[in-house]
């Protein structure tokens, strides 16, 4: 089997786990309002929507001034929420919730702008990949299902948004597996798991915060983990190099704010999540909803930010999905 190693979204976890959380009182900045929404671009209730909640949560517990409301903005795959961010005065006031898709939706020709668009504040978290299946397919796990596509190629449904993570992650394990899927588009990740729980597709991506539950009752299989080595949360799942497909990926979320923001307001933003994410209650709650603090500051994760896009802008380019 052809085997393809990207570790574009986990190859910085050994550094980002040695990295030091800020601490101490956030930078003093003087913001015109006493709300500042954080603009998530996608439905409430979606694996996202969830994760931010807990980071705003934990802001505003710690003081924040001003606090942090979530706003969902979805459509468009996440661009619409993006779209309504980028042109938003970088006084302080509105802040965006990111992660890889705003760099896959532009690789594909569907934004004009990446994440270089914003001024980089801190990285929170990092949720592993899941190829998930309902559970009335005939395969297993990952090595089963590249059977089954070989043998009738382009016939097995993957659903994913288009143009993003979980659109992304099928095209790249085509690419490691040598298979073709055919794809169906749907707007998140709610919608995707009601596909598959309804069997309407096949195969999608899903993360334990989602669809742990789901795993752990038979409603969905789950073929195989895009992690390194194992998860603890889902011992069973084997990974998908275990299955012979040398293939990482997972979503490392942070927060934005518009180009132009300040140093005092983004040193302000950095220290008060910096502290959130250095609480272990905080970090409980997070693993217990699937995903792990992965806390960058705002230099460290600009860094991030710019090597993930170099690797995720290659793998395109290799498969063909790159349209500059």
């Amino acid at each position: 089997m052809k085997s393809l190693k990207y570790t574009t979204l986990v190859a910085a976890v050994a550094a980002v786990g040695a990295t030091a959380v800020a601490a101490g009182p956030a930078a003093a900045a003087d913001m015109p309002c006493s709300t500042a929404k954080l603009i998530v671009p996608w439905k409430a209730g979606g694996g996202t929507d969830v994760i931010f909640r807990v980071v705003a949560d934990a802001v505003n517990k710690g003081g924040a001034k001003p606090q942090i409301q979530v706003v969902n903005v979805s459509g468009q795959g996440g661009n619409k929420g993006a779209k309504e961010a980028v042109k938003a005065k970088p006084d302080g006031c509105t802040l965006f919730a990111i992660h890889q898709s705003a760099m896959t939706s532009h690789l594909n020709g569907r934004v004009d702008f990446t994440w270089d668009a914003f001024e980089p504040v801190s990285m929170v978290t990092h949720t592993p990949s899941i190829i998930g299946a309902n559970k009335g397919v005939a395969y297993d796990d990952v090595g089963q299902l590249v059977a089954h596509a070989k043998k009738e190629p382009g016939k097995v449904i993957a659903g994913g948004t288009l143009g993003s993570t979980s659109h992304f992650i099928f095209i790249l394990l085509e690419d490691a597996a040598g298979v073709k899927f055919k794809h169906i588009s749907y707007d998140g990740t709610r919608e995707r798991m009601t596909a598959l729980l309804a069997k309407n597709i096949e195969i999608g991506e899903i993360n334990v915060t989602a669809a742990q539950k789901y795993i752990k009752t038979g409603e969905l299989k789950a073929l195989g983990i895009a992690t390194a080595e194992r998860d603890p949360r889902v011992p069973d799942v084997k990974t998908l190099k275990e299955q012979g497909v040398d293939l990482t990926f997972g979503l490392d979320r942070g927060i934005m704010l518009p180009k132009g923001a300040s140093p005092e307001v983004v040193k302000h933003y950095e220290g008060l999540i910096g502290e959130a994410m250095n609480d272990p209650a905080v970090k409980t709650q997070l693993e217990n909803k699937g995903s792990s603090v992965r806390y960058l500051n705002s230099a460290d994760y600009r860094k991030h930010l710019a090597k993930t896009f170099g690797e995720l802008k290659d793998a395109a380019i290799k498969v063909g999905l790159y349209k500059p």
